[in-house]
């Protein structure tokens, strides 16, 4: 027979555990109804280049037309909506997750990049738009002198 060690507070912890999952499956919306209760929002990248600025949205189902890329200050908007194909009658759906209707997106970028030179384009279902930055934003290097300096010069 193995004697453990009785240890309260890790069976707390453990009972806590199961108590917060019960309540997230009791009052979690409806699987089958979520787009009734939360705005589809997109899934976006942002990654920063030495002369640009990346951004990428998942648009799945979006037309090109139907989309809307503005710029106020330094923050990227991108709007849209995915029409609601209504081949199916709502009550024949046994799972329904696909998202419908409008949606909305900002993202406050770095300061520093040329907007009226931005580029959108978009490839199967994915909007990447591309902002270059300013020319006096981009990073400089400056070597390193190794000695003593005197009045401005090195020695």
């Amino acid at each position: 027979m193995v004697l453990r060690r009785w240890e309260p507070f890790r069976e707390l912890e453990a009972a806590t555990r199961r108590m917060e999952r019960l309540m997230d499956e009791v009052f979690r919306p409806s699987r089958l109804f979520w787009h009734i209760h939360e705005p589809w929002v997109p899934a976006v990248d942002v990654h920063q280049e030495r002369d640009k600025v990346v951004v990428r949205a998942n648009l799945p189902g979006v037309s090109p037309d139907k989309v809307e890329v503005s710029f106020q200050d330094n923050v990227l908007t991108i709007e849209g909506e995915v029409k609601e194909e209504r081949e199916v009658k709502e009550e024949d759906y046994l799972l329904r997750e696909r998202a419908y209707g409008s949606f909305s997106r900002s993202i406050t970028l770095p300061a520093g990049l040329d907007t009226d030179k931005a580029e959108a384009h978009y490839e199967n279902g994915v909007l990447t738009i591309t902002i270059p930055r300013l020319p006096e934003a981009q990073r400089k290097s400056i070597k390193v002198r190794v000695g003593k300096t005197v009045e401005g010069a090195t020695v």
